[in-house]
Parts: structure tokens; C-alpha cells; sequence
């Protein structure tokens, strides 16, 4: 029970964090894109080693879904529960390894290719072009997901207009 109840924290709590967070950041809010796609500073220091609030608090807001997930599957298996949360931190960690010059060795680009587990190199396309490679852990949610945003984007809350373009 305790694979089980581990299983479903990472795989419910990406959706719930790629669906009920990540998406509408991307579409209506800004502290996520301020914080996670800023290309002034080391993604490994803001996702790892920042003490910076808004960035904490991006952090913890994309981590409600694996704590609900798990505190849901506390009964099931509590030691389960805390493998699932630990395993989604080490890959927090692990994901944006790339920024340190981390490349996946190609047995294990196969392996967690083939698992659709998002790799340092995925991320790291997702920092760079926010538009694509959605999923925390799984990268079968991305195409849901930019689905979603095409779907939504009629209501995004426009950004930016050009001087003299009232929005």
C-alpha cells in the first residue's frame, strides 16, 4: 500500500498543481511567471537555495496539491504519503539540476522517457519557453495542459499592450 499511496501523491498531486495552479498562473496571475520563468537569475537558486518570500510562497502554492493528495492517503498509508512528498521534493531538486550543468545519461533519458517522468532537460525548455513541457513530475500532462491554455486563452488577462493601446 505504501508504492500505491506514494504513486498516487506524485501522479494526483501534478495534476492538481499543472491543472489548478500552473495553468491558471500562466494565464491570469503573475507571481509564477515572476518568480519561476525570471531569466535574471539561477533557476537552481530560486527553486533550491532562495530564502526570497515570493518565490517561497510560488513554491508552497505549487505544493498544495501533493500535501492534500498525501494528508487524503495518510490513512491509507502514512509512510506512503511521506515517500510521495519526498520523492516530489527530490525531484523539484533533481528537475532544476539543469542550471547546474546536469545532463541526463542516455539510459536514463530511455527509462524515464518511456515513464513520461519530466527530465532536468525538460525543464530546463519550460523555463525557457513557458508555453511548453507542463508537468511537474509527468509529462503526459503537458499536451492537456496547453490544450487547456488554448482553450482558456481567450481569458487571459492581457500583460502588455503597446504605447498607446488601451487594454
Amino acid at each position: 500500500m505504501a508504492f500505491l499511496a506514494a504513486f498516487v501523491v506524485l501522479v494526483a498531486g501534478d495534476f492538481g498543481s499543472t491543472f489548478f495552479y500552473h495553468v491558471p498562473q500562466h494565464l491570469w496571475f503573475t507571481l509564477h511567471l515572476r518568480t519561476h520563468h525570471d531569466r535574471r537569475r539561477s533557476y537552481w537558486d530560486h527553486a533550491v537555495i532562495t530564502r526570497d518570500p515570493a518565490v517561497l510562497l510560488d513554491g508552497l502554492l505549487g505544493a498544495l496539491p501533493y500535501l492534500a493528495a498525501a494528508a487524503w492517503l495518510w490513512r491509507v498509508s502514512w509512510t506512503g504519503a511521506l515517500a510521495g512528498l519526498a520523492l516530489g521534493q527530490l525531484h523539484v531538486w533533481w528537475r532544476h539540476s539543469g542550471d547546474l550543468g546536469w545532463r541526463s545519461p542516455p539510459a536514463l533519458r530511455a527509462t524515464f522517457g518511456t515513464l513520461g517522468i519530466v527530465l532536468p532537460e525538460d525543464h530546463d525548455g519550460h523555463h525557457r519557453n513557458p508555453a511548453t513541457e507542463f508537468g511537474d513530475i509527468f509529462r503526459f500532462y503537458d499536451a492537456p495542459a496547453r490544450a487547456l491554455l488554448a482553450a482558456l486563452s481567450p481569458t487571459r488577462r492581457r500583460r502588455t499592450a503597446p504605447p498607446g493601446v488601451k487594454v
